[in-house]
């Protein structure tokens, strides 16, 4: 009988997927937090300084507290990932795009914690939820 290589193991794999996105999830949570308490002012003054109306600002609450949340339990998972991923596309193109070609002082890449959030939560939006979440392995949505 041929042995299961970790990479067609559905366990690990659903452990994985688990990890991702419980990972990314907190950590934009905790994003989403210091806005609940400490408002949007900033960002509706970057959302106005690009030409848009300040009131977008408040769609933050939705990329950093209610997808996160989502991602957190495992429901509606690709919604809420590619959510998050336009919530760091506008971040990083209101904030951070003066920087999108920098290295930092220690030769990194300016923008490797916006650039990792991204690219996690389009793993995430492309690989779903897997088993260990609430909407389960199937469904359109997970």
């Amino acid at each position: 009988m041929a042995r299961m290589s970790n990479l067609q193991n559905p366990a690990l794999a659903d452990a994985g997927r688990l990890l991702l996105r419980v990972s990314l999830g907190a950590l934009i949570l905790l994003h989403g937090i210091a806005k609940i308490s400490g408002g949007v002012g900033g960002i509706a003054g970057m959302v106005k300084g690009a030409g848009l109306p300040g009131e977008l600002a408040y769609l933050v609450y939705i990329g950093e507290v209610v997808a996160p949340l989502l991602l957190i339990v495992g429901f509606w998972t690709r919604p809420a990932a590619l959510i998050v991923a336009i919530n760091m596309l506008a971040a990083i193109f209101l904030a951070h795009r003066g920087d999108l070609l920098s290295l930092d002082k220690s030769g990194g890449w300016a923008l490797e914690l916006q650039g990792m959030f991204l690219f996690a939560a389009i793993a995430v939006s492309l690989l779903g939820a897997g088993r260990l979440s609430i909407g389960g392995a199937g469904g359109r949505w997970n």
